[in-house]
């Protein structure tokens, strides 16, 4: 589990790309909360487990699936991902709960700078969009945001200067692609009542 705090920025540092598998290795800050072989780590929102640790470089395997869902699979050496050590027990959720698991990509469609902080408008499919409400939660590469507004597929957030200065955000720009992970308790309402309702309705008089 995931709080979408995030903890800090991780430099790619090598990559070996194999068909249907990619080997990372990522340099975090020194202190990495004495993350072990077999530890969950979230890069950029995607839940991934640790095959090697050593000094403050942790490496991973990324699988098919995750390299089709996710914008890890574009990754070049000497980027950087939003990481996030996975929650113990009794921590601080200071975001909203997270499982790490990337639903969809949402492409950047405009930026907007003003002196305190940065609007970013995405577009996301169709079939997910219905999940995004306005002032509800949603995860954009690892990061627990509230969505500012939202038209047909299209929705905003706003971030503040401690946000842009702990994550990647400010160093995207139009066109790019970011991870998704809508809020579960959201997804489960509406496909609830999307199997539920039209059994109901056809039943009134």
């Amino acid at each position: 589990m995931f709080t979408g705090i995030v903890q800090g920025t991780a430099k790619l540092v090598s990559a070996t790309r194999k068909t249907g598998l990619h080997s990372y290795t990522f340099e975090f800050p020194v202190d990495k909360s004495m993350t072990n072989t077999g530890a969950s780590v979230a890069l950029n929102g995607s839940c991934l487990t640790v095959t090697r640790a050593e000094a403050n470089q942790l490496s991973f395997d990324l699988m098919a699936e995750t390299l089709e869902l996710t914008n890890l699979d574009t990754l070049q050496e000497g980027e950087l991902v939003n990481y996030e050590h996975a929650a113990k027990m009794g921590d601080e959720v200071g975001g909203h709960v997270l499982s790490g698991h990337i639903h969809c990509l949402a492409e950047i469609k405009e930026t907007k700078v003003t002196p305190n902080n940065l609007e970013l408008r995405f577009t996301v499919p169709a079939d997910w969009a219905k999940y995004i409400f306005n002032k509800g939660y949603i995860a954009i590469n690892g990061a627990s945001l509230t969505v500012g507004d939202v038209k047909d597929n299209c929705f905003s957030v706003y971030l503040i200067p401690e946000t842009l200065k702990i994550t990647t955000f400010a160093r995207l720009a139009a066109g790019d692609c970011v991870n998704i992970e809508v809020d579960a308790q959201t997804q489960a309402i509406v496909d609830t009542l999307e199997r539920i309702l039209p059994d109901y309705l056809a039943q009134q008089p």
